[in-house]
């Protein structure tokens, strides 16, 4: 018996709206379910324990929805959380993890630098992802404090911002980098300006549209007689709603709706 589904997608804030925007190429016909917690990100400087009781908390919410698969468009809480949710839901659950090998096989010189939230960087499942490429090229990590937070702003082109993007990347630049990888899903966002920066030889790598089409991958093995539910896309946020709303309409291009959550998620 065919049934149909929907895709849950959550980040600690709008940053995963990249990732929400290639699942949307790929996978045309779906219904999608977005979740930002901007009531509590970022998740870069919160503790592991915290960042995996929220995951927890938005897949149920997602689940309740109708979700029957899951991205965790988030690295920081891919590297928290992707385990315990799996263990906990059977359904496939999607997890980010920064693009280390395309970046070094696109890298000219081999030395690859890191863009990535300090959350993401001190995790065990990033040290394991570095250890399996330590041998294919020279990778140079990059803690990025402030720059999730200009996106949830809406500062995509300020001064600021700018100032944080200079500081942030002279260091994997001055050690030979031409390779970058946009390790936080809010960082896409950035991209134009990162690469007015860094300059047009500078190669920036994004994880983006390899998660939709794993996503699109696992849907096809695992639920081979779903049905697409038929394209619709709904919006929720744990923060502000008018501010979330002005946001992601920034982000996705056109004017959002954007529900808050329940109380029971906040």
């Amino acid at each position: 018996m065919q049934k149909t589904g929907a895709i849950g997608v959550f980040d600690s804030g709008v940053g995963g709206l990249s990732v929400l925007r290639h699942i949307r190429e790929v996978l045309p016909n779906e219904r999608l379910l977005y979740v930002a917690d901007s009531g509590h990100v970022p998740y870069g400087d919160k503790s592991r324990d915290y960042i995996e009781q929220r995951s927890q908390l938005l897949a149920r919410f997602l689940q309740e929805q109708g979700a029957d698969a899951i991205v965790i468009a988030c690295n920081t809480a891919s590297a928290a959380a992707a385990a315990s949710l799996r263990s906990q839901f059977d359904m496939p659950i999607i997890a980010m993890e920064p693009a280390v090998k395309p970046a070094v096989a696109a890298s000219r010189n081999g030395i690859v630098g890191v863009l990535a939230t300090t959350g993401t960087l001190a995790s065990a499942r990033f040290a394991a992802l570095l250890e399996r490429h330590a041998d294919e090229g020279e990778i140079i990590t990059q803690g990025c404090p402030g720059l999730v937070e200009q996106v949830e702003k809406g500062e995509l082109n300020t001064a600021h911002t700018r100032a944080l993007i200079q500081q942030y990347t002279e260091p994997l630049l001055a050690r030979g980098a031409d390779t970058l990888i946009l390790g936080c899903t809010h960082y896409p966002f950035l991209a134009p300006l990162i690469s007015e920066v860094v300059g047009a030889n500078i190669a920036l790598v994004d994880t983006g549209a390899a998660v939709a089409r794993q996503l699109q991958r696992r849907l096809s093995t695992e639920l081979p007689a779903r049905l697409a539910a038929g394209r619709h896309t709904e919006f929720f946020s744990s923060g502000n709603v008018a501010e979330a709303s002005r946001i992601m309409s920034l982000l996705w291009g056109e004017t959002l709706q954007v529900k808050g959550l329940p109380p029971a998620y906040l």
